[in-house]
């Protein structure tokens, strides 16, 4: 398999810790957003939005969306499980994975920043308040999820591999989180596991 991912991207960051917890080896293909090489004739024939990350299979086949690609590993490398066996705590996993990928971070993405920058002419103090205001969305994660003292038991999931980018997102644009105990608590859990650990973007090629 190979996984093409920006070493600052949330969603990219999101699939790689996803690919570690399971053991599973991947080629990884560096894509550099802030040069564009996401709107080059190559990339966009394996992904027409432009977007990472990609995981290319062994068949040649080409899986995008960063939701979709965990849900696919999950189904064929079930073991550990991201996604729990009982359905109520299910949806609950899946509600935080949403909130973060849905709600919270597409708001506050590059393309959407640039945006902003460049076609709505907004300066940087106009730009940082628009991040702040939808990063706060993260108030009702802190509410949601269940420490235990993953986000919902012993054993990292989907809304673990979701929150982790997502604090690492509130902290670039420096976003208070020390009044978020069950978030930090989560934090700390996963900064013990390799797999998190080795998914972070300062661990990735060409991270600068």
């Amino acid at each position: 398999m190979k996984l093409y991912g920006y070493f600052r991207s949330s969603a990219a960051y999101r699939v790689r810790i996803a690919l570690n917890l399971k053991g599973l080896a991947v080629e990884h293909a560096p894509v550099h957003l802030l040069r564009g090489e996401q709107n080059t004739p190559e990339f966009l024939a394996k992904n027409p939005q432009g977007l990472v990350p990609a995981l290319e299979l062994e068949d040649g086949s080409v899986l995008t969306q960063s939701l979709a690609i965990i849900e696919y590993l999950d189904a064929t490398q079930p073991e550990p499980r991201l996604i729990p066996p009982d359905d109520r705590l299910a949806a609950k996993v899946r509600a935080v994975a949403l909130a973060i990928s849905c709600d919270i971070h597409p708001l506050n993405n590059l393309r959407v920043l640039n945006y902003l920058r460049t076609e709505l002419r907004h300066g940087r103090k106009d730009v940082e308040a628009w991040v702040r205001h939808w990063l706060a969305g993260i108030d009702a994660v802190e509410q949601m999820i269940e420490p235990a003292p993953f986000c919902f038991g012993a054993k990292p999931s989907l809304a673990d591999v979701c929150l982790i980018p997502q604090i690492l997102n509130a902290r670039r644009f420096a976003a208070p989180l020390d009044h978020f105990p069950k978030i930090m608590a989560v934090e700390a859990a996963c900064a013990e596991l390799p797999a998190f650990r080795a998914a972070h973007p300062s661990q990735q090629a060409g991270a600068d």
